[in-house]
């Protein structure tokens, strides 16, 4: 039987003994009294009745108080019988844990204890993903700082295991920067995505249109030495934020659209109403299907991990993180001309 019914059953049984009680108390009380009176107008030995009159009347009120008494016992089991489903629970849910994250209560029925049992399955799959999403990354973290440093070992192995040309040691140090410059890019990565998963600390007006202007300055000669062509919108917009995590996030957006571009390639980066920011860049094509994918850490077209010149794939993760931290919305979709279109809404101030 489910709670609800159980209290709608005590509650039923009290209206009756509330309705009831009063009447039967007062017919048992006179009862006795009736009793006690006739016992002791005919008892011819006065031992009986003399020595109990001065409590003869007290008896309503003992009686009343046994009654109380009794029903307080009685309002106690009832209660213990009403939550005695919820107490069945707890050592269901006492089995849910890190160690056992695949186990589920799974009870049936419409009732209060089912739908609260089917929240708490909910819950633990919530659980279980996060749980699972955060194995899944430090697991990628360990495959992509251990490839670079297997590379670096056997370039070093390499070096010492036989006298090299002057030619061929700088290769062999051209190699070894490259490699310890992704793995620079990768810690500060890690670290970048670390702090703007804590949220902001701070939130205070940022244009974000100049934020943008600062950052396509910088990029300048990189996009022209790539060959791509920029091209930006700006239209002043104030949105409340960190401006080093904003900076971030437009760097990032802006790094991703000239690195995977083409050449003679475009990019276009537009600060306007709604979507806030917009950045759209030509390249190779992305599958629709793979664009959400691209937003997990270390996740790229090209799964190779030994490419030195992809990056460490949390561009957009980060991107991510530090669009939620401020409130706002990045969605992305294949661009018309190939490449990536990116929006980015975030919170305008009036």
């Amino acid at each position: 039987m489910s709670p609800r019914r159980r209290v709608l059953l005590v509650g039923v049984l009290a209206l009756l003994a509330g309705f009831l009680l009063p009447n039967v108390l007062k017919w048992l009380l006179g009862l006795l009294w009736w009793r006690i009176q006739r016992f002791c107008g005919v008892a011819t030995i006065g031992a009986v009745c003399e020595p109990a009159r001065p409590f003869v009347p007290l008896l309503p009120l003992l009686t009343e108080l046994a009654v109380l008494a009794v029903g307080g016992a009685a309002v106690w089991a009832a209660a213990r019988w009403c939550l005695r489903p919820v107490g069945d629970l707890a050592g269901p849910i006492a089995n849910l844990g890190p160690q056992n994250l695949g186990y589920r209560i799974r009870r049936g029925g419409r009732d209060e204890l089912a739908r609260l049992s089917r929240a708490i399955d909910d819950m633990m799959d919530r659980v279980t993903a996060g749980y699972e999403g955060q194995r899944r990354f430090a697991a990628n973290a360990s495959h992509e700082l251990r490839t670079p440093l297997a590379v670096q070992r056997t370039l070093i192995e390499v070096g010492m295991a036989q006298s090299l040309t002057a030619e061929q040691l700088d290769l062999l140090t051209a190699q070894l920067l490259a490699t310890n410059e992704r793995n620079e890019r990768l810690i500060e990565g890690l670290l970048a995505l670390s702090e703007s998963d804590q949220g902001l600390r701070s939130a205070t007006p940022q244009r974000l249109d100049e934020i943008v202007a600062t950052v396509l300055a910088v990029y300048a000669d990189r996009a022209a030495e790539a060959g791509v062509t920029v091209a930006s919108q700006l239209t002043p917009r104030l949105v409340p934020g960190e401006r080093v995590l904003l900076e971030r996030l437009v760097t990032n957006l802006v790094e991703n659209g000239i690195k995977y571009n083409r050449p003679g390639g475009r990019l276009t980066v537009t600060v306007g109403g709604n979507p806030a920011l917009t950045v759209v860049n030509t390249g190779q094509t992305v599958p629709g299907e793979a664009v959400d994918g691209l937003f997990e850490p270390f996740r790229r077209l090209a799964r190779d991990r030994t490419n030195q010149g992809g990056g460490a794939g949390l561009g957009l993760a980060i991107a991510r993180s530090i669009t939620q931290a401020h409130g706002g919305i990045i969605a992305a979709r294949p661009g018309e001309d190939g490449g990536l279109r990116v929006d980015v809404q975030l919170p305008a101030l009036t």
